[in-house]
């Protein structure tokens, strides 16, 4: 994973999806606590004990999911996945979601919104992309949360491999600590603005 990281602002638009991708899969992470983290990327898939009737939340930001976990250091949150997804399934999901909060514009009433995001499987949210300091930058980054339909088919059919990070987020995190933001910045996965294609929602960016 010793690839380049865009994590100034430069000509980003405010909203993107960027991730990590190949011609048939993107990655995207998550954290668990040791228990489920550890068994999933040891057996590739989802152990039992993960729950596919809650929502779970799928972000492609490596610096993102660092803010969030606080570099796998937070309670629960000690295992850092990358969960390496079919490029159908991902597009699946968003072609399904619906944003996560009220936007007149492109809800019209509350009770419209309401309604679709009860009976979406998926939910978009927009957040602030970190930098390696995981201050706040400019533009935002995707987090994609998944129910119902959604949770199920991430965890039995989009998902073709799950790798323990964990390790790569305490080295980044020890560079960062040291000073040393380039040597950390080369450890950094490559996250690419991803191409969404046409018959996407109105809340994704063309």
């Amino acid at each position: 994973m010793n690839e380049h990281h865009v994590d100034d602002a430069g000509d980003e638009p405010r909203f993107r999806v960027r991730a990590r991708h190949t011609d048939t899969t993107v990655t995207v992470y998550q954290a668990y606590r040791p228990r489920i983290g550890r068994a999933a990327a040891r057996e590739g898939r989802f152990p039992a004990s993960w729950k596919r009737d809650r929502m779970t939340w799928i972000k492609p930001s490596f610096l993102w999911m660092m803010y969030r976990c606080g570099w796998g250091t937070k309670e629960n949150q000690e295992t850092v996945l990358a969960v390496e997804i079919t490029r159908e399934g991902f597009l699946w999901a968003l072609r399904h979601s619906c944003l996560s909060h009220y936007v007149p514009d492109l809800h019209g009433d509350q009770d419209t919104w309401k309604r679709r995001l009860r009976q979406a499987p998926a939910r978009v949210q927009w957040d602030p992309e970190r930098d390696l300091h995981l201050r706040a930058l400019p533009y935002r980054s995707l987090q994609l949360g998944l129910a119902g339909e959604a949770a199920a088919r991430y965890a039995d059919e989009w998902t073709v491999g799950i790798e323990d990070v964990t390790p790569l987020a305490r080295e980044i995190h020890g560079l960062v600590r040291a000073g040393d933001l380039d040597a950390a910045r080369e450890l950094l996965p490559l996250e690419r603005p991803y191409p969404l294609g046409e018959g996407m929602p109105p809340h994704l960016p063309a």
